[in-house]
């Protein structure tokens, strides 16, 4: 009588074998299936966001006195409608600031000047401290108990109390060494706020 078990056992472990083969390859493309519909749900402003890719910013409806916020390779940015009174309170502290002509400060050239701005009425900043990149938070009324009676106005960074005026010029006293940055930008119309291109750079940050 032949002995056909061995060849038996064989067969099954083949086939075991392949089912598990089987079973690991067809989980493996249900995965990268699964994650192609993630993937594709970016939309393309979404992927050049993520890239880098400029960002613009609808400015008609940011009420004077207000601030909103963007986000710029991978950067919060804060955009401020400045009042005039606003604009006034730059004026009168400069022996109080670090760096009052922003000398030692990043920001194109068209911002350095005392509004660090190309339009008076809106600033254009990096929420990002100078000091460890925390975000400072906006502490726009004048004299409030927190910062004391000649409080100008400006933002507070709470986690190791840098202090900066409207301009984003940073206050004596303060840990941060350099007044807030301020990204390259335009204005392609009156309402629009590109960050991110203007027309020396052309993109570059």
């Amino acid at each position: 009588m032949s002995d056909h078990s061995a060849p038996a056992a064989e067969v099954d472990q083949d086939r075991r074998g392949f089912l598990t083969f089987a079973t690991v390859a067809t989980g493996a493309i249900g995965a990268a299936f699964t994650a192609v519909p993630f993937i594709a749900s970016w939309s393309p402003s979404e992927r050049a966001r993520a890239a880098g890719a400029p960002v613009e910013v609808d400015l008609s409806k940011v009420e004077p006195g207000q601030m909103i916020q963007a986000v710029y390779r991978k950067k919060v940015m804060y955009i401020v409608h400045r009042t005039p009174e606003m604009v006034a309170s730059l004026a009168g502290h400069d022996d109080r600031l670090k760096d009052p002509q922003s000398k030692e400060s990043e920001q194109p050239e068209y911002a350095k000047n005392p509004t660090r701005a190309l339009k008076e009425q809106f600033l254009v900043l990096e929420g990002t401290c100078t000091h460890l990149g925390c975000l400072p938070k906006s502490r726009f009324a004048k004299a409030i108990p927190e910062l004391g009676a000649d409080w100008p106005g400006g933002f507070f960074c709470p986690c190791h109390g840098s202090r900066f005026d409207l301009a984003g010029r940073v206050f004596n006293g303060s840990p941060a060494g350099q007044n807030l940055r301020i990204p390259v930008y335009s204005y392609p119309s009156d309402n629009t706020l590109v960050i991110g291109v203007d027309a020396a750079t052309k993109g570059a940050a």
